[in-house]
């Protein structure tokens, strides 16, 4: 029989818990009946150790079934893509409309903002009307109507996740790649998803911040779902800057339906193509990834992503016209301040982290758990790095409710931008792929 004492005293003499003490410990966390005292005890004998492949597969597993796992009864494949944070990312609001044109069913359980990085759920909510707290029983509906859904986690799902993570997160015990890996499979796996795409950032405007980290994070997570059945393979990609050229929440829902009406070029597109061509090509839908990248272009240019994108807004309930005039029902920031240049040359490096506390500052984010977001703020019109400038050359224009928040975004944008004598060489924007 397990319990929390002999778990906890097995971690501290280095051993790695058996398949039935996670499970046990994953159920304890659900129900009560292991303590925040001895979840801490957990969480820091596992970041101070290693679970291994195997043990890190078990407690993912044991997390996934500590609550329920969803089913569907669809007649295609179940996809979903995972991000792990970074700054102008509005992938999922273009991608899980152009999956939805492909074939694919896409419930995408989504977060909201995180530290510097913006959340998904909060961008889709400066549409006005969208609801992204949806009842479980509803979303099966809402995903056979219009191909995707981008919804918040109910509690039904991975709660022991839920109960670690809090307490992971005030004992400092946060940078675990078994915690982390088990944190985000335990709610994506219980979507069950037939094939699943993980974009991992890497640079100055993500939370790894070497290829050391990010690679063992990608390969972590790509063999641990592989392990726990679903098909996964990750992209290693760049946030050496802001991924769209807006940061915050009406400004970036703005430049996804750019992409998805306009075929708007760029890295948010080109990013939304290499993503959901290697799922496509996961999911059985595409040959390989380079058609379902294709495929993707293809669903985007000739508007069928734009309408999937409609229909899934309304169901969320949105406006049922969003698609055809966004800019109309999109929220505006009282106060407009373009930031221009001072010095001459190139930009060289851009601080994506101090970009996005910026945003935070703003009311674009949250200080603390409770704070109400303001939708309308931001920054747009981010310059790319590489770009010449002279005196005067706008670097970014800023959102604000109030004239002495966009002077101290200002000076956060001029100190967040390098501005060097020579062009620096630009980074690719696929770092990696790692299908196995």
């Amino acid at each position: 029989m397990s319990d929390a004492r002999a778990i906890l005293s097995r971690l501290r003499r280095g051993e790695v818990p058996s398949v039935e003490d996670l499970r046990w410990f994953a159920e304890g966390l659900a129900d009560g009946r292991v303590s925040d005292a001895q979840a801490g005890a957990f969480a820091m004998g596992v970041c101070r150790g290693d679970l291994g492949a195997e043990g890190r597969t078990a407690l993912t597993l044991a997390m996934r079934d500590s609550g329920e796992v969803m089913g569907w009864g669809l007649d295609g494949p179940v996809v979903d893509k995972h991000s792990t944070g970074g700054v102008g990312d509005c992938v999922s609001l273009v991608l899980a409309p152009a999956l939805a044109a492909c074939g694919a069913y896409v419930p995408m359980i989504s977060g909201r903002g995180l530290g510097h990085t913006g959340g998904t759920l909060d961008k889709l909510e400066a549409i006005p009307g969208v609801s992204t707290q949806i009842p479980q029983d509803v979303l099966p509906q809402i995903v056979a109507k219009a191909g995707c859904v981008i919804a918040g986690a109910s509690a039904r799902i991975a709660p022991a996740d839920k109960r670690l993570y809090v307490v992971r997160d005030v004992t400092g015990t946060v940078e675990s790649l078994d915690l982390i890996t088990a944190s985000i499979l335990s709610k994506k796996l219980a979507e069950a998803p037939q094939a699943l795409v993980l974009d991992v950032k890497l640079g100055s405007g993500a939370f790894m911040k070497t290829e050391g980290e990010a690679r063992a994070l990608a390969q972590a997570l790509v063999e641990t779902a592989n392990a726990a059945g679903c098909k996964a393979s990750a992209l290693i990609t760049d946030m050496s800057q802001p991924l769209a050229s807006a940061l915050g929440n009406a400004v970036e829902v703005d430049a996804a339906m750019r992409v998805l009406t306009g075929g708007e070029a760029g890295p948010l597109a080109d990013l939304t193509a290499a993503l959901g061509g290697q799922l496509l090509a996961d999911a059985g839908l595409a040959p390989d990834a380079e058609a379902g990248a294709e495929q993707i272009r293809r669903v985007i240019a000739e508007g069928l992503a734009a309408e999937r994108c409609g229909r899934m807004i309304a169901a969320q309930g949105g406006p049922t016209g969003f698609v055809d005039n966004w800019v109309r029902y999109l929220p505006e920031a009282d106060v407009m301040h373009e930031v221009t240049a001072r010095d001459e040359g190139f930009v060289t490096a851009i601080d994506g982290e101090a970009l996005g506390l910026a945003v935070v500052a703003l009311g674009g984010g949250r200080q603390v758990e409770h704070d109400v977001i303001n939708p309308a703020v931001g920054l747009s019109g981010v310059i790319r790095l590489g770009a010449k400038v002279g005196r005067g050359t706008p670097l970014a224009m800023i959102h604000a409710a109030r004239e002495d928040a966009a002077r101290g975004a200002a000076q956060a944008v001029r100190a967040a931008i390098t501005i060097g004598p020579k062009p620096a060489p630009l980074p690719a924007l696929v770092r990696e792929r790692i299908t196995r």
